[in-house]
């Protein structure tokens, strides 16, 4: 005779009702070493079920309060209710709903929060850390830290780069295609890092979309013998096609995809050949349901996923999670000190927090002090 659930696992079976969305906007300074000031905008999110588990997200730095108003009128009214463990009948409802010729954007940030938030809860109901439920491939991630911008000059950069390497980085990633030198500016600021940091560490460039085509390839020729880890976002538009031929051109690794909204795009730059790296990024691409598929189509084509965009203490869960995931990154300078309980990283890797869900509790303190309101 089959021995009856016990009442916790009657219980726990039950499903799990969406209640509440609740989204504000925040700003948090940032001093660009004495020249100018800025600021990093983002969203946070929280989701509340009717059982009381509370999962939090966030997303950011653009249209912040687009993504706030998408989040609290359109995404609540249409999922409240229902299932937070059926999280393809979520999707399917906002997609046909709100996105039915899947733009991307302010909708794919505010499905991101909500998705995020989502798989939270239900780490913490069955507590076990998204990693975890995502498949739990490794609990731990290497990482590269973000230092090199343009802001600083040559002498700065080198200063710095022997910085992170002291702190344990072995993997470092500097900008590219913004000083007024152009592309043999660029070679330059690149060649003074790898000297200073030597062969044994890995090195990094981000055009952040920047390069046309043709600036790209004399940079990449210039440069081919740094020996670099990969070229993220090269192109103008992550123009597949173009990075195609970039691809052909050199034998720098590329890599692209940290903004793509959904796995359309996404697939685009896989079956275009565009990219030797896929950069699916949980806070912009539709969360954890949508960059698990992402990374399956990755896995199909034999690519690493990894980290671009920021946003480590979610990002993480993905790469580890899956099998092809690869580096994460540690970027200066983000919001991510909001959240506490998320640790740094160690001797060059990040080691998924052994609590359940995120692992991340808020800093409420800081969430007030730095939340903005629209004019």
């Amino acid at each position: 005779m089959a021995k009856r659930p016990s009442k916790q696992n009657e219980t726990s079976a039950k499903a799990m009702r969406i209640v509440d969305i609740r989204a504000t906007a925040h700003a948090v300074p940032i001093d660009k070493k004495g020249r100018q000031k800025g600021s990093f905008e983002f969203v946070f999110c929280e989701v509340e079920s009717d059982q009381g588990i509370v999962g939090i997200s966030a997303t950011g730095n653009f249209l912040v309060h687009a993504v706030v108003s998408a989040l609290r009128q359109h995404l609540l009214p249409l999922v409240k209710g229902m299932d937070v463990y059926e999280l393809e009948a979520v999707h399917q409802r906002v997609w046909w709903q709100l996105n039915p010729r899947a733009m991307t954007g302010v909708i794919s940030s505010a499905i991101s929060c909500l998705d995020i938030a989502l798989w939270d809860i239900q780490g913490k109901a069955c507590q076990r850390s998204v990693a975890s439920l995502l498949g739990g491939a490794r609990n731990r991630v290497p990482a590269y830290v973000t230092f090199g911008f343009d802001r600083y000059s040559e002498d700065e950069l080198v200063e710095l780069a022997r910085k992170e390497v002291r702190q344990g980085f072995k993997a470092l990633k500097l900008v590219v295609a913004r000083r007024p030198g152009g592309w043999r500016e660029d070679a330059a600021r690149v060649r003074a890092v790898r000297d200073a940091i030597g062969e044994e560490i890995d090195l990094i460039i981000d055009a952040n979309y920047m390069f046309d085509p043709v600036n790209a390839k004399l940079l990449c020729r210039a440069i081919e013998d740094c020996n670099l880890l990969w070229f993220e976002e090269p192109l103008h538009q992550n123009d597949a096609r173009a990075m195609a031929d970039l691809r052909q051109a050199t034998r720098t690794p590329i890599a692209a995809g940290q903004m793509e909204g959904h796995r359309w795009r996404l697939r685009e730059l896989v079956e275009a050949q565009a990219v030797d790296v896929l950069q699916p990024n949980v806070c912009y691409c539709g969360g954890f349901t949508e960059a698990r598929k992402a990374a399956h189509l990755a896995q199909i084509y034999n690519l690493p996923i990894a980290n671009g965009g920021g946003w480590p203490a979610f990002n993480v869960h993905l790469l580890a999670g899956m099998m092809n995931g690869w580096f994460a990154e540690w970027h200066l300078g983000q919001a991510d000190h909001v959240f506490t309980g998320f640790p740094s990283p160690q001797d060059g890797s990040i080691v998924i927090p052994d609590r359940a869900g995120l692992g991340l509790s808020v800093d409420r303190d800081v969430l007030r002090s730095t939340q903005i309101s629209a004019q």
